[in-house]
């Protein structure tokens, strides 16, 4: 009785866990997060967001407030939001005169945001917040606080796109050109 048992507690568990990945899946098929998921107040969160940056400076969010705003959630021991930083950093040079701004909110540490940034030559701001920035990410739509998470703002400040997972530089050429 007892090894039936443990074989109806890994099948059960097993059945759990391949419903969990498929779930996991279809969520993150494309990246692209459900809009209207977030209202006003949860971005004016963001706004109110003031975070130090890999120095310990603080930085309000709202600096760059009538700017198209990307705004990506990574860490640097997550290897996604690795392989998406260096389009961030090329389409960051390209789009700076055009009114886009890129920031890196990170949920890591000053040291090691610092070293990341100046091993891939990061260009664009990069603010430290800790583990606590997932809550701010979640605010956003980021439903199951998984990195990377990209938010873009139009100049009104209207969250205008939001994507779990890699952003392909495509898409965001794509929906920054609606914006610009």
């Amino acid at each position: 009785m007892t090894s039936l048992r443990a074989i109806a507690i890994c099948v059960a568990v097993a059945v759990l866990a391949l419903s969990a990945g498929y779930a996991t899946h279809v969520l993150l098929a494309d990246g692209t997060v459900a809009t209207g998921i977030s209202d006003a107040d949860d971005v004016e969160a963001l706004w109110k967001s003031e975070l130090p940056d890999v120095h310990g400076v603080r930085t309000s969010v709202a600096h760059w407030r009538g700017s198209v705003l990307v705004v990506n959630f990574w860490a640097t021991w997550c290897t996604p939001c690795r392989e998406e930083m260096p389009s961030f950093v090329t389409l960051q040079s390209e789009l700076a005169g055009k009114g886009v701004q890129f920031i890196g909110i990170a949920a890591d540490q000053a040291d090691k945001v610092d070293r990341f940034a100046k091993e891939l030559g990061i260009n664009y701001p990069l603010l430290v917040g800790g583990m606590d920035v997932l809550d701010l990410s979640a605010k956003l739509g980021n439903r199951i606080s998984a990195l990377p998470f990209t938010v873009i703002l139009d100049r009104q400040g209207r969250i205008a796109h939001r994507q779990l997972g890699i952003l392909k530089p495509e898409k965001l050429k794509s929906v920054i050109a609606k914006l610009s």
